[in-house]
């Protein structure tokens, strides 16, 4: 399944609540996401299926007698949760991966198609800014890449 692409900006409630963008929530099958530790200290939220093939790939490449995997395993499978919709669209955010996206009130949702970010708002601002030299070299290796 794939879910839209898109960026929304939205606040996090004093009970560490956000409401989920409706286009994205639309598409989902179910009530639930799986929450998770991401790259570059945003979250990432899975549907269940796409959590189910994400971690069974990753489990089945990752040895527990490697130090890099066990590390890979501690920071992407431990800390992830179910977590689900509550009659108003919201998720309720685990109070660890708030404080491990260091997300205050203002938030950006990122859909990208198989999953979605969700970071801190000054947090995304300064990424960007931050890795727009990278960004520039890493299109350069798309060449091949016509439309």
């Amino acid at each position: 399944m794939e879910l839209p692409t898109g960026e929304y900006r939205n606040t996090l409630d004093e009970k560490g609540r956000i409401l989920f963008p409706a286009r994205l929530r639309s598409e989902l099958q179910d009530n639930i996401l799986i929450v998770t530790q991401g790259i570059d200290r945003c979250l990432w939220l899975f549907t269940p299926g796409e959590w189910k093939s994400f971690s069974g790939k990753l489990m089945e490449s990752a040895s527990p007698f490697n130090t890099q995997n066990r590390l890979v395993l501690r920071r992407l499978i431990a800390p992830a949760q179910e977590i689900e919709f509550d009659k108003a669209g919201r998720l309720s955010i685990p109070q660890s991966l708030r404080e491990y996206a260091q997300l205050t009130k203002e938030c950006v949702v990122l859909g990208i198609n198989k999953y979605v970010e969700l970071w801190d708002y000054e947090s995304y601002r300064t990424y960007l800014s931050e890795s727009e030299p990278s960004f520039k070299e890493a299109t350069e290796g798309l060449s091949g890449i016509c439309f």
